[in-house]
C-alpha cells in the first residue's frame, strides 16, 4: 500500500512539473510573438518617419518647381496642397479596404504563424 502512495506522489510530482513546464513554454511563446509584432511595428514607424521626411522635402521642391512655372510662389504651394487634399479624400474613402484590413491581416498572420512557418 505504501508503494502505491509513493507512486501516486511521484506521479503527482511529474504532473505538477509537466504543467509548470507547459506554462513556462506558453509564456515564452507569447513573449516571442509579442516581441516579433513589436519589432515590426517599430520598423514600420521608423520607415514611416523617414518617408515623411522625404515627402516634406519632395513636396517643397515640387512646390518651388510649380511656382517657377506659374510665376507666383503661392500657386505652387496651393497646387501641392490641393494634391494632398485629393489624396486625403481618396485615402479616407478607401481606408477600410486598403488600410484597416491589410494591417489587421498582417498582425493576425504574425501572431498566429507556427514556429516552422517563418517569413
Amino acid at each position: 500500500m505504501e508503494k502505491t502512495f509513493d507512486k501516486v506522489e511521484e506521479l503527482a510530482a511529474h504532473v505538477k512539473e509537466y504543467v509548470n513546464n507547459r506554462i513556462a513554454a506558453t509564456k515564452l511563446s507569447v513573449a516571442e510573438r509579442i516581441s516579433k509584432v513589436a519589432a515590426k511595428i517599430i520598423a514600420v514607424i521608423i520607415v514611416a518617419l523617414v518617408f515623411f521626411l522625404f515627402l516634406i522635402f519632395a513636396s517643397t521642391a515640387l512646390a518651388y518647381s510649380l511656382s517657377k512655372l506659374t510665376g507666383e510662389l503661392y500657386w505652387g504651394f496651393l497646387i501641392v496642397a490641393g494634391i494632398y487634399f485629393l489624396l486625403v479624400v481618396l485615402v479616407w474613402k478607401t481606408k477600410d479596404r486598403f488600410l484597416r484590413l491589410p494591417i489587421l491581416n498582417a498582425i493576425l498572420r504574425q501572431l498566429f504563424t507556427e514556429d516552422g512557418e517563418e517569413d
